[in-house]
């Protein structure tokens, strides 16, 4: 079956399209789906990805309108390149080994050869001189790979997830690979600056390629390296928010929880770098001490099902239920138990529903490159109440900063923010809110797939001369 073809290419590892009970595709409601639709269809482009699941002999089809292109994974792939190299290697690695990576040979075989799929794929599907943006750590390898296959196309690669600085990357190794499959790209894109600054770094230190502030010089072509961070649809959430239906469900679920003064809620997916044992073991200590009284409070931990054939994913979740079967135990009470624990996911409307009715959005993880749950939360306070701690490690802090910054090892810092944002005054609540609604509000999803985009059109393939000149003088640096 021929292959589609369009000036506007998508390479991501999962299709844009989900399943529904009824059997039928429809496009999912994730907001880089949002972000890149519109451009799909003016270019008639098409998203190139694997379907999931156990799905096999799709070729390409369209959803809506908008073309996609499966890609085949067989059953030893998916346990070696998408469990394995991508979560149970790349994944702790570049989240400040919170857990251990294990670095097997075969695992790595299969990831060059997936990624060589999805370039080849690419190659296939992009007509001349057109754009290519690759996402992701599952394809590091796919820039480097499509370059030598289409020297012709504009190459981009995101990086949602944090890169990690050199004295922890220097442990992959396959680490000059991953570094020279990103260097096909034009521009790499990444989550926060520090993330683009050690990439820089790895490159001039790793394969000895001189830089100059965000660009890499890389024989006679020129690397851009810069700091994208990723945003929401906040339009559409705040609209959905604000509906009759939203509102109604927010007030239930407090009456649900018989009504407390204030209610904490928690949002993630069932994942170590989340941080939610911290959060956790913060609130019932507040309890334990007598700051907060458990007829006054309810946290609400949503903890969707994620990656369950990892056997790390399969240990947090044990360790989690633990904590709560614990806190619950100790100081719940018939009917009123601390902790309501719901380990599922739900549709965009329960999700606005829950940000309504809550009243401290607690957003803890060890490491993220984002975590839009925090953009999220504050989308949905249209009038401006509530309070949203955040950990400094998330790449949202470096945005919202008038949340309650906390680091999530310090029980006891973590502890006092809670407590603090209970006391804190309506007003101050208010003022903090207003500032962290329009931040996400003048940087929505469409603002950050334009500045990357704009900023892939316009990359310079050539070498800048005198940048290559200051580069030349500064080779000695190590900072950039």
């Amino acid at each position: 079956m021929t292959s589609p073809t369009g000036s506007f290419v998508v390479v991501a590892n999962r299709l844009p399209v989900d399943r529904g009970d009824d059997n039928a595709w429809r496009t999912s409601p994730g907001g880089l789906v949002t972000a890149l639709e519109p451009v799909l269809r003016q270019h008639e482009g098409v998203w190139i990805g694997w379907p999931g699941g156990h799905l096999q002999g799709y070729g390409p089809f369209e959803v809506q309108g908008l073309s996609v292109l499966p890609i085949h994974i067989s059953d030893e792939e998916v346990a070696y390149y998408y469990d394995g190299m991508s979560n149970g290697t790349l994944w702790p690695l570049y989240h400040d080994l919170v857990a251990k990576p294990s670095f097997r040979r075969e695992w790595w075989d299969a990831y060059v050869r997936v990624n060589r799929k999805f370039a080849s794929a690419a190659a296939e599907s992009a007509e001349q001189n057109g754009v290519a943006w690759i996402q992701d750590y599952q394809l590091q390898l796919v820039p480097a790979m499509l370059r030598e296959l289409r020297p012709d196309l504009r190459i981009g690669f995101f990086l949602h997830i944090p890169f990690p600085p050199m004295e922890l990357f220097l442990q992959l190794p396959w680490r000059d690979e991953i570094l020279k499959g990103l260097l096909g790209a034009d521009i790499v894109g990444f989550q926060r600056p520090n993330g683009a600054s050690n990439f820089a770094r790895l490159v001039r230190h790793r394969l000895g390629h001189k830089t100059h502030r965000d660009r890499i010089f890389v024989g006679e072509r020129e690397v851009a390296a810069r700091s994208y961070p990723i945003s929401i649809d906040f339009k559409q959430l705040e609209t959905l928010a604000r509906s009759v239906e939203v509102q109604t469900r927010a007030k239930e679920i407090r009456a649900e929880l018989g009504n407390p003064r204030h209610v904490l809620l928690g949002v993630d997916r069932l994942d170590y770098t989340k941080g939610i044992r911290q959060r956790l073991r913060a609130f019932g200590e507040l309890i334990v001490d007598g700051r907060v009284d458990l007829e006054d409070v309810a946290f609400v931990q949503v903890a969707s099902p994620s990656r369950e054939r990892v056997g790390q994913y399969q240990e947090v979740r044990d360790d989690i239920e633990r904590w709560v079967g614990r806190i619950n135990g100790d100081l719940g009470r018939i009917g009123h138990p601390p902790i309501h624990y719901l380990h599922s996911s739900y549709p965009r409307e329960e999700m606005a529903a829950l940000y309504r009715a809550a009243d401290i959005m607690v957003v803890t993880p060890l490491a993220d490159g984002m975590n839009l749950v925090a953009k999220e939360f504050v989308t949905c306070r249209y009038d401006n109440t509530g309070a949203l701690l955040l950990s400094e490690f998330a790449g949202a802090a470096d945005e919202l900063k008038q949340a309650f910054l906390v680091n999530p090892h310090d029980i006891n810092g973590l502890k006092d923010s809670m407590w603090r944002s209970m006391q804190t005054s309506p007003r101050e609540l208010s003022r903090r809110m207003r500032g962290m609604r329009k931040q996400v509000r003048d940087h929505d999803i469409d603002a950050w797939a334009e500045a990357f985009l704009r900023d892939l059109a316009g990359a310079e393939l050539a070498v800048d001369t005198d940048a290559r000149a200051d580069a030349d003088a500064n080779a000695d640096a190590d900072e950039l």
